[in-house]
């Protein structure tokens, strides 16, 4: 007897196979397949964690108003964005929670609406509808923003930029197209943007929904997504945080108080460090650099050609055949990459490379697809 949700095994275990085959490679696998980071946390950030261990009672959901106003802050910093961190800002419990978590917060299931998310997307967006009880549609923002893609029965609409697993950057003139429309239609949209700041085009950051020039000033119906896993190293602390709209943080986060979904009172303590510490973010941007500027041309000369890529954590990479035919090629040589059959359909020819992988590993792998194995 099942006494679960009779959910599908989770898609990452699925590569077993191709991990034992890489593994069998004399110097060891070359695993860049999950974007986990593997660099130390920054000490400035440990040391928050420590100082605030003694956490004896219950923490606050909403965050305490220092994180809140570091969160408000780290907007402004990054992105020009004036926040009010009393009514926009809210942290969560890693940013993976609030993306399975959202439709049923919403209510999308009781007012019969759908989730609609990019054709090539984030497992867990489509996983957060089925946990939801409400089916998930592909559509993709460009098409969305040209009235190509109506959005007629969707209650929410996830932008994911840069994406995961393309890297592509939507820019301001199709944010601001997508969130007219949308707000035409009653429609909430969230956007992803965990990798806003390992942007290789130039600029400290990429575009935010929560740019002036998409909100004109009004955040109603907008919600921008972040996490601190990548830009500082926290994945095992779950440190994320939300904002936007004032009435959509204030529902949520009533919703999340009788839920308990909080964010821990060490971990709060420690993300208000990290968040205003610019030095190890860009310590750790140039480090991922340097790794993509190693694994690039390699990847290039072992025959696959890398399409988008231009921010986030991965090489996304086709050679025009089934993915799991690429997937062992490169396990041949000891690499275990990401399918791009997780990632939906329309990406099933794709493999995804992370960066997220040692200096060593990472000229391992570069020195493996160069010399044939």
């Amino acid at each position: 007897m099942n006494y679960g949700l009779d959910l599908p095994d989770y898609p990452w275990d699925t590569l077993a196979p191709y991990r034992a085959r890489a593994a069998e490679h004399p110097s060891g696998i070359c695993d860049l397949s999950i974007g986990t980071p593997v660099d130390p946390t920054p000490a400035v950030i440990r040391e928050a964690l420590a100082a605030g261990s003694d956490s004896h009672g219950y923490p606050t959901t909403a965050g305490t108003p220092e994180l809140r106003a570091a969160i408000a802050g780290w907007y402004e910093q990054w992105h020009g964005i004036a926040l009010d961190p009393r009514t926009q800002v809210m942290p969560t419990v890693g940013s993976k929670e609030l993306v399975a978590w959202l439709p049923t917060l919403l209510g999308l299931r009781q007012r019969g609406l759908a989730v609609a998310c990019p054709s090539a997307a984030y497992p867990t967006y489509e996983m957060g509808a089925t946990l939801a009880g409400v089916c998930c549609v592909r559509l993709d923002a460009a098409d969305i923003a040209s009235g190509a893609a109506g959005l007629e029965g969707i209650g929410l609409l996830w932008l994911n930029t840069p994406g995961n697993p393309t890297g592509t950057v939507l820019d301001v003139e199709v944010l601001a197209a997508v969130a007219e429309r949308a707000r035409a239609a009653g429609v909430v949209v969230a956007s992803d943007e965990c990798y806003a700041l390992l942007n290789w085009q130039g600029e400290d950051a990429t575009p935010s929904i929560l740019h002036p020039a998409v909100t004109g000033g009004d955040p109603t119906g907008l919600l921008a997504v972040y996490s601190m896993s990548k830009q500082s190293n926290l994945a095992g602390y779950r440190a994320a945080f939300t904002a936007g709209d004032p009435a959509l943080v204030g529902d949520l986060t009533n919703s999340r108080k009788h839920a308990g979904m909080i964010v821990p009172g060490p971990v709060q303590t420690a993300m208000i460090a990290g968040l205003g510490d610019t030095a190890h973010v860009r310590a750790q941007k140039e480090t991922y650099r340097a790794r993509r500027d190693t694994l690039l041309p390699a990847v290039t000369e072992f025959g696959l050609r890398v399409e988008h890529s231009e921010a986030g954590l991965y090489l996304w990479c086709t050679r025009d055949e089934d993915c799991w035919d690429t997937l062992a090629a490169l396990a041949e040589r000891g690499i275990l990459a990401g399918p791009g059959a997780f990632y939906g359909d329309a990406a099933g020819r794709f493999v995804r490379i992370a960066l997220t992988a040692s200096d060593e590993r990472i000229a391992q792998a570069a020195d493996r697809l160069r010399a044939g194995g």
